[in-house]
């Protein structure tokens, strides 16, 4: 459990980065990451390396014992770059190819990019591989931000085409997967197959979805260049990555095999108002704190990849620049948001940035310092969490502890690229139907794994699938040999692998498992409700509702009309329309007693999380509530009351 921050000497006055970084050791901060946007100033023209000001950055950090996350600069190529090289240039869907004036204005299929690339990535880890300062890389920054995972340059339909000849090997292998019959879409040869964009109407789902993934392909493709340099010129340093939420783009996953530590870039306010869904009263319910399960839920999803190693790179310390609307945090969230990571399982938290910068597009972006450099609430907040930290750790062990959740819940990338090119109704969307299902597990007081739909679910008590259009064969094996008590949400096992419909019907693969078939589905527009019964408690469902036959399962909750809303087949049970956050948390409340475990629903706003041997309590509510463990156990932060957006944190000393 240690605190870092993001910084840019190069934005900065060289006379004041010793005293930042005197104040950075103070605070209790360890870690820096810098160098990520400064390309243009490592390599000001082409092969003219300018490396004084960082090395005296460096220098200046190291001098007061601070860690150096070093990132690649490829997130911004410089001018005379673009100007030399505008084949590098991603092309939008629009056909216009995207300039330089902001950030990612690259193509991840460029051969020419991927060389400079690799240049100047050799070049830094050559120069400072092996600097006592430089504990850790981060690659690029924020792989596919703005939009920029699809490009339709003439480089990325050259590979696409490879790409598919070495997926299908024959032409009428594609021809047969894509149903190219429909329409006369039939191809003679892989090189007459073009990026899906610019039809009359909609491309071929199936063209579409495996161009997603030929894109995801290519993030992941283009990013194990620079950790292969890494790890051959600076080893034994992790590699890491920071993602963002509610991103997906590309799948993580894969990309995260290449890391050492998979990071992510932690803005709870910003994305409860822009990017989880939410209607407009919750938005305002949580308007200055996020809605609690925001971070937990990127928290839990970025702890499944690498083997359980997971940063925050980057932590909302104040209002953000970047939303519709930009509320500043309530006093006292910068310190909950950052125990709340801890207690996910978070070896660091780093706060971006440590001070406002003054000019360009992120000058309404706080950090840990108002532009005077004087400290703001944010930097308040961090100097307390260092305190606490290490006063903690005079009272009890703080390395190595671990998550151990009972209950997973399965995200799978390329069901939702499923989804979103098929949604049959604009508001379905996978990751927020998981995000729902999280939410209600959290809220009943469970610690929660987001895991792969290709992990290993022995140890589970309880495995959900909130919504997985696409179920391979190694999952229905898994679900078929697990013992745990299962949750499938809507259009479970609905499509193949190519997004077509299995035969016979959906459920396809997990039609043994749920015993029953579907047979029609269809799409609720907003405001619809479809009321359930079920054993005294009423479920809503909203957006999908769907109509099964039964094939050995028997029916816990039914429509108005008599129709099936939710079954069950001996341990597994299954959603034919999409609850409300009531009818979630009755339906998982139920499976989890089945599963032998005890939901203990918590206040509202009340997050509570198991790391190692302590518990970890986030009250993120206006008002103040009571907790405390079961058992023995002794408070070391706080206690039993919780004032609002108060932290405990308990040492559990018996169940």
């Amino acid at each position: 459990m240690e605190l870092g921050v993001c910084y840019y000497p190069e934005q900065w006055p060289v006379d004041v980065w010793a005293d930042d970084a005197r104040r950075m050791r103070e605070m209790g901060i360890r870690w820096v990451r810098i160098g990520e946007f400064a390309w243009s100033l490592m390599e000001p023209t082409p092969e003219h390396l300018d490396w004084a000001w960082l090395d005296r950055a460096i220098e200046t950090l190291h001098a007061e014992g601070l860690k150096v996350v070093l990132g690649t600069p490829t997130a911004t190529p410089p001018k005379w770059l673009v100007d030399a090289h505008p084949e590098v240039l991603a092309v939008g869907a629009d056909g216009r190819t995207r300039g330089f004036g902001s950030r990612r204005h690259y193509c991840f299929s460029s051969p020419v990019y991927r060389e400079l690339s690799a240049r100047i990535v050799t070049q830094m880890a050559t120069r400072y591989g092996h600097h006592p300062a430089v504990a850790g890389w981060q690659t690029d920054n924020e792989y596919g931000c703005h939009d920029t995972v699809l490009s339709y340059s003439a480089a990325a339909c050259s590979e696409f085409r490879v790409w598919l000849a070495r997926q299908y090997g024959d032409i009428e292998a594609l021809n047969d997967a894509w149903g190219t019959v429909f329409w006369s879409q039939r191809y003679n040869g892989f090189d007459e197959v073009d990026p899906p964009v610019g039809a009359v109407t909609e491309a071929n789902p199936a063209h579409r979805l495996d161009y997603q993934r030929f894109s995801s392909d290519q993030v992941v493709a283009y990013n194990r260049v620079q950790v292969d340099i890494l790890r051959d010129l600076s080893p034994g340093r992790p590699v890491i990555h920071n993602y963002m939420g509610f991103f997906t783009e590309f799948d993580h996953h894969a990309l995260s095999k290449d890391l050492d530590i998979a990071s992510w870039d932690s803005y709870p306010i910003g994305f409860t108002q822009d990017r989880a869904g939410f209607d407009e009263a919750t938005k305002r319910r949580w308007m200055r704190t996020g809605h609690p399960d925001v971070p937990g839920f990127h928290h839990d999803l970025y702890r499944g990849m690498c083997h359980g190693r997971w940063w925050v790179m980057e932590q909302q310390p104040g209002p953000v620049n970047w939303a519709p609307w930009n509320p500043a945090p309530e006093d006292g969230m910068v310190r909950l948001w950052t125990w709340q990571a801890f207690a996910h399982g978070a070896e660091v938290v780093s706060y971006f940035r440590w001070r406002q910068v003054r000019y360009a597009q992120e000058q309404m972006h706080a950090g840990l310092h108002r532009p005077d450099r004087v400290l703001d609430q944010g930097g308040v907040e961090a100097t307390q969490v260092g305190a606490e930290l290490k006063a903690l750790a005079v009272r009890t062990e703080l390395a190595g502890l671990r998550v151990a959740p009972r209950v997973a819940l399965l995200f799978d990338y390329d069901s939702q690229w499923m989804g979103q090119i098929q949604p049959q109704g604009v508001d379905y969307n996978v990751i927020e139907e998981c995000f729902r299902a999280y939410s209600a597990l959290r809220g009943l007081d469970f610690d929660v794994d987001v895991l792969p739909s290709d992990a290993s679910l022995v140890g589970y008590a309880l495995v959900v699938l909130p919504s997985l259009p696409g179920v391979s064969e190694t999952l229905a094996a898994n679900l078929a040999s697990s013992d745990a008590q299962v949750v499938v949400g809507v259009r479970g096992g609905s499509k193949t692998h190519h997004l077509s419909i299995p035969e016979p019907l959906a459920p396809g693969r997990l039609a043994d498992l749920l015993g029953l078939r579907v047979t029609r589905v269809e799409s609720l527009p907003p405001g619809v409700v479809e009321a359930a019964e079920a054993d005294g408690a009423t479920l809503s469902m909203q957006r999908w509702r769907e109509r099964i036959e039964l094939h050995g399962a028997h029916v816990e909750a039914t429509y108005g009309d008599g129709r099936p809303a939710l079954t069950r087949h001996g341990r597994a049970r299954y959603l034919a329309g999409c609850p409300d956050a009531a009818g979630w948390t009755w339906v998982l409340e139920r499976a989890a007693r089945d599963a032998g475990l005890s939901p203990q629903p918590l206040a509202e706003g009340l997050r509570v999380s198991r790391i190692g041997t302590l518990a970890i309590a986030c009250n993120f509510a206006d008002i103040g509530c009571e907790w405390q463990p079961v058992g023995t156990a002794r408070a070391l932060l706080g206690g039993a009351r919780l004032d609002p957006r108060g932290v405990a944190v308990w040492q559990l000393e018996s169940a």
